[in-house]
């Protein structure tokens, strides 16, 4: 029998990604990138001041946010990359991946998959219209019909394998989160909520269910003192995880990967090391801690 894993307390991941908006207005390339920059350090302080208790240091960092306008203004640059002169939908890559069983499952049929969307940003999205999915939506701070507004971290874990998944999106979420140990403990989370990988119903989709789709921008991989693709999935085996899909542009890096097997044991513990030393890094890192109860 496989040893319980224990699981590292984190606070919610409301200090991290924040709310989203609906009609946002139009931001210039060049005033997006500076305001989402500007908030990514200010959240990384945040989340630095709360760790330690230091809460004069965490009001005087809110009082920098409400000076850069608030957490609206950065809702319109997070969601600006949604429009599709930013990139659009990303959901549309996984669907051309997935687009073998668009042929194979109807709209009527009862043995769709089910889906669990973290960090919905909209219920018309490629995933959504493909028929291919019942799909479920969550979000910190949704403020749209048919996404539910939760936490992904304080979700109740499922009683049995009818309330798993079949696939997770983890679009753009994972960067948001604002700790590497937290990141950690979100991957460690998604084992909990997918249906276990001997579950096999066809044969169209024994080699991609249950899965995980995960988008991050692509510098998070591309350009991290401390992550690199092979270390990526060195984690993500660590976790039962094979990448069965993966796809680099100039913006964003995207990764289906299929759950095959149970988290390694012994237990391994994935510290942060420097892997590309340069000044001109970031910091994106993943700590895992996988370790028995």
């Amino acid at each position: 029998m496989a040893a319980k894993r224990k699981r590292h307390h984190i606070k919610s991941l409301s200090a991290g990604r924040p709310p989203t908006a609906q009609r946002p207005r139009s931001i210039s390339r060049k005033a997006t990138k500076a305001l989402i920059n500007s908030h990514h350090l200010l959240q990384k302080k945040k989340a630095q001041a709360i760790a330690k208790g230091d809460h004069a240091t965490e009001n005087a960092i809110d009082a920098e946010i409400i000076a850069l306008g608030g957490i609206e203004k950065y809702q319109l640059a997070s969601l600006q990359g949604q429009r599709l002169d930013r990139g659009g939908d990303t959901s549309r890559i996984l669907m051309e991946w997935l687009s073998p069983l668009t042929s194979v499952i109807r709209p009527s049929a009862a043995n769709r998959l089910r889906m669990l969307e973290v960090g919905a940003l909209s219920t018309a999205n490629a995933c959504s219209r493909s028929a291919v999915f019942d799909m479920e939506r969550i979000d910190l701070n949704s403020q749209g019909d048919g996404i539910t507004k939760q936490d992904f971290m304080k979700r109740p874990l499922p009683r049995d394998d009818s309330d798993r998944f079949d696939i997770i999106s983890l679009s753009l979420v994972l960067n948001f989160v604002p700790d590497a140990i937290g990141r950690g403990a979100m991957l460690l989370r998604s084992l909990d909520f997918l249906k276990q990988p001997k579950v096999r119903r066809s044969s169209e989709r024994r080699d991609l269910f249950p899965s995980l789709f995960m988008v991050l921008p692509a510098p998070c991989v591309t350009n991290s003192r401390y992550m690199n693709e092979s270390h990526m999935v060195y984690i993500m085996n660590t976790l039962g995880y094979t990448k069965v899909r993966s796809k680099t542009t100039q913006k964003l890096v995207y990764y289906l990967w299929v759950r095959e097997s149970i988290p390694q044991s012994p237990p391994a513990i994935l510290k942060k090391m420097v892997l590309r030393p340069g000044k001109s890094r970031n910091n994106f890192a993943i700590m895992l801690r996988v370790a028995p109860g």
